[in-house]
């Protein structure tokens, strides 16, 4: 019998952003893998779940994470922060990438990298009995290489405090993405949902700017009308589209159609009553 040779799977996000190319990324905010598997049938290049906001458990994340793989499209789990198990628990089940919210601080962004990357970059605990080690069949060291090349580490920058250490957050070997979260940042700094402020657009600039400087990546939210002015200032990978929207658009189109259609019938029966 030819014996198998183990690697893991490559990063459809990475190879994009590695390349010039610009990735795109759909929110899911509903506990279920079929939504994952609908979203990756369409053509995303990944898959954004979530452990801060959402009541998500960790049976559900690895059958949303099985149901990417399926189509060969990146799944990244927004982690809640916890401690090193919360963050490497899903690149232990084969999450390509972790999101890492609120991110204060240059130390604080060392404390990440040093939990999620293996030597030489950090001190990430080690097992390779799990999936993305492929069960131990993959040779120890060529994990923590693969791992460390092929899964990516994605931090928010979404308060105000960072921004003065910004430079020495970029410049960390271990983080891929830097990751401007504009509703956070506008709650953070008193202006609630004011998406045109100033100081929201100084921040979305800079914080492109710096991660390209540094030779990171620059990723926010964004939608089909901006696309193409987040792409003009640096950003390359670009969340387009949640599930939650998607569903309630589809919902209230039909609702208020049936509700237009059917706001003068009367049905009556045959003896010229009305049901």
């Amino acid at each position: 019998m030819e014996q198998n040779n183990f690697n893991m799977r490559r990063s459809r996000v990475l190879q994009k952003l590695r390349t010039g190319k610009i990735a795109s990324c759909f929110k899911v905010n509903i506990a279920d893998s079929r939504v994952v598997e609908i979203a990756s049938m369409m053509g995303f290049d990944c898959i954004w779940t979530d452990m801060e906001h959402v009541p998500n458990d960790w049976g559900i994340i690895e059958k949303q994470i099985l149901a990417a793989k399926a189509w060969d499209v990146d799944l990244m789990v927004r982690v809640s922060r916890g401690s090193y198990s919360d963050h490497v628990k899903p690149l232990e089940m084969d999450a390509t990438g972790i999101m890492v919210p609120h991110i204060m601080s240059y130390e604080d962004a060392k404390k990440v990298v040093m939990m999620t990357r293996f030597h030489p970059i950090g001190r990430r605990p080690i097992d390779g009995g799990c999936s993305d080690g492929a069960y131990c069949n993959l040779d120890l060291v060529e994990y923590a290489k693969q791992a460390n090349d092929q899964r990516f580490v994605m931090v928010q920058i979404e308060d105000p405090e960072p921004l003065d250490e910004l430079d020495e957050i970029a410049s960390l070997e271990g983080i891929d993405v830097l990751f401007f979260g504009p509703g956070d940042f506008s709650h953070g700094i008193g202006k609630l949902g004011q998406w045109d402020h100033p100081e929201i657009k100084r921040a979305r600039k800079k914080i492109a700017e710096t991660a390209l400087a540094h030779g990171k990546f620059a990723g926010t939210v964004g939608g089909i009308g901006n696309l193409e002015e987040l792409i003009d200032i640096g950003y390359t990978f670009i969340n387009v589209g949640a599930d939650v929207v998607g569903l309630s658009q589809y919902c209230r189109d039909i609702a208020n159609a049936f509700a237009r259609i059917t706001s003068t019938s009367i049905i009556t029966k045959k003896d010229n009553s009305i049901y």
